[in-house]
């Protein structure tokens, strides 16, 4: 199933350090660490912060495996971006023929960028497999609180934001069954040019929009009958309390990025 093959928007309910954190504490350490992706341009910074990620995984019991199937849904995006790197960054060349030219700067910057957006991905499937949507939901709306008084619509984002994360899998499951019964019916979705291709998945894109419509609706129809008026007057079943634990963690992971980024910066 397509959608069992993406992390990211996922939950995992498992017992762990990681799980039990504050909500609001996993959403400030993954965007740190995505703006340090964006940052750093060293290797050694890239094995670092892929070595915290690694850590955060096992201290979460989350299999590095399960993970590592978020990636395959962009593999293609992967080799395109290294192709275009490959054969159209100048620099010295290492293999031609005829007007194709590899050069070895196009192939480090290639896998760099390839490096970088794997980092990326399993980042916020780390942060959306080891926190629930109502959670998520809460932590995004609490950092966001402080622009309220200038008519910031903080819940509505916050719910946007989660409810979008939380269909990708629901999606791509939805997809991966059209898939299979257009198939039944006869279809083809792998030969041909590439326009027939394109054409091809009109049997596929048509059904998911209509699907995809219709779930939102009936998400509307159940958040009404159950008298959903947003973030006014709505009380929480947990409020989000900062403890020690999640104090120290923050602090630990603030104090590696700077130390990585000092080091990228003067040493490395």
């Amino acid at each position: 199933m397509l959608g069992k093959s993406i992390a990211i928007g996922q939950f995992i309910p498992i017992e762990s350090p990681i799980h039990r954190l504050d909500p609001r504490v996993k959403i400030l350490i993954s965007a740190i660490l995505i703006v340090v992706l964006f940052i750093v341009k060293e290797w050694l910074s890239f094995l670092f912060i892929g070595s915290f990620i690694i850590l955060l995984t096992i201290t979460a019991r989350i299999p590095i495996s399960y993970i590592g199937k978020s990636l395959k849904p962009i593999l293609f995006l992967l080799a395109f971006t290294l192709v275009l790197q490959v054969f159209f960054t100048p620099g010295d060349y290492i293999w031609e023929y005829g007007v194709l030219h590899v050069s070895r700067e196009g192939l480090i910057r290639g896998l760099f960028i390839i490096v970088r957006l794997c980092l990326l991905i399993l980042c916020t499937a780390l942060l959306t497999l080891t926190t629930s949507p109502v959670e998520l939901t809460d932590g995004l709306e609490s950092l966001m609180s402080p622009f309220k008084k200038w008519g910031f619509p903080a819940h509505e984002l916050a719910m946007m934001m989660t409810i979008a994360i939380r269909f990708i899998p629901t999606l791509m499951e939805e997809a991966d069954r059209i898939i299979k019964a257009q198939q039944a019916r006869g279809a083809d979705f792998e030969s041909g040019s590439l326009i027939q291709r394109a054409k091809n998945l009109i049997p596929l894109l048509v059904p998911l929009f209509i699907n995809s419509f219709k779930r939102a609706d009936d998400l509307a129809i159940a958040m009404e009958s159950r008298c959903y008026r947003g973030g006014i007057g709505r009380s929480r079943l947990r409020i989000l309390k900062l403890r020690k634990a999640d104090i120290l963690f923050l602090s630990i992971t603030i104090i590696f990025i700077t130390m990585v980024i000092f080091l990228s910066r003067f040493i490395w």
